[in-house]
């Protein structure tokens, strides 16, 4: 892999990690039409992984920073986000079940084009959806148990290529009644503990480096990050101004366009 693939990767995780249009989608298509590509090692996931955490820990400080001081002090506040902090967790339980069952049998089909194809539209459709039913009005303060369950599986089940993670999990709460921000918000959080999780498990797989690959790796990694922020940024103004159903046209267009490349 050279530097500018690595770049156009990062690029890629940067974008669709957070947008609603599914990275581990994008990122198999991206490296199945690639010319003279070899798959990366799994530093470059690892990387990968890290620069998009990193963009969410910048944008979301202050929410983090209010969580871990949470426990410590006993203002209405505080002990509102202490209780989104044990939502959170809770949420992590089915996504982190899912993961560690299933994680052989969905990376088994990154290969799989036609099907990751067909999750894009699946993802879309999810999109329409949700758009077309939201109507709520629950801030975080009224979050439930319920809602934190569902949204963790949502997430577990958004390890298959092509169903989006940031669409599945936002869709999920906005078909719960929850309104846009907060639930953008908390799947954005929930992402920490979800990518923390699988990028500690991939560091096991770690194998040793060409030297000459590292600068490539960390253009990659650095590239996500950048833009990741404004992938956060830019959703975050989507939600507002409830135009989801425009990435769901976009996932149907890429979509149905890779079904008819391979037929």
């Amino acid at each position: 892999m050279n530097f500018g693939q690595a770049v156009f990767l990062g690029v890629v995780q940067g974008v669709a990690e957070f947008l609603p249009i599914s990275s581990s989608g994008h990122l198999a298509i991206a490296q199945h039409y690639l010319r003279g590509f070899e798959q990366p090692g799994v530093l470059f996931d690892v990387l990968l992984h890290l620069g998009t955490m990193l963009a969410v820990v910048i944008y979301f400080r202050r929410e983090l920073a209010a969580l871990i001081v949470s426990p410590l002090r006993r203002t209405d506040q505080q002990r509102n986000n202490f209780r989104l902090l044990g939502l959170l967790l809770l949420a992590s339980i089915p996504t982190g079940i899912i993961g560690l069952s299933f994680k052989e049998t969905f990376e088994g089909l990154f290969d799989n084009i036609p099907l990751v194809a067909a999750m894009l539209l699946v993802t879309g459709t999810l999109l329409f959806i949700c758009e077309r039913f939201r109507n709520g009005r629950r801030d975080e303060s009224r979050l439930t148990a319920v809602d934190a369950i569902l949204v963790g599986i949502a997430q577990g089940l958004s390890i298959m290529p092509g169903i989006s993670r940031s669409g599945s999990t936002i869709a999920t709460l906005l078909l719960r009644g929850v309104e846009g921000e907060t639930a953008a918000r908390f799947s954005f959080l929930l992402a920490l503990p979800a990518v923390g999780g699988a990028t500690l498990l991939s560091i096991r797989d770690l194998q040793q480096v060409a030297t000459g690959t590292l600068p490539a790796y960390l253009a990659g990694a650095t590239a996500a990050f950048i833009v990741g922020l404004f992938s956060i940024h830019l959703l975050m103004g989507v939600i507002r101004r409830r135009r989801l159903a425009a990435f769901g046209i976009y996932c149907w267009a890429v979509g149905l366009l890779v079904l008819l490349l391979n037929l």
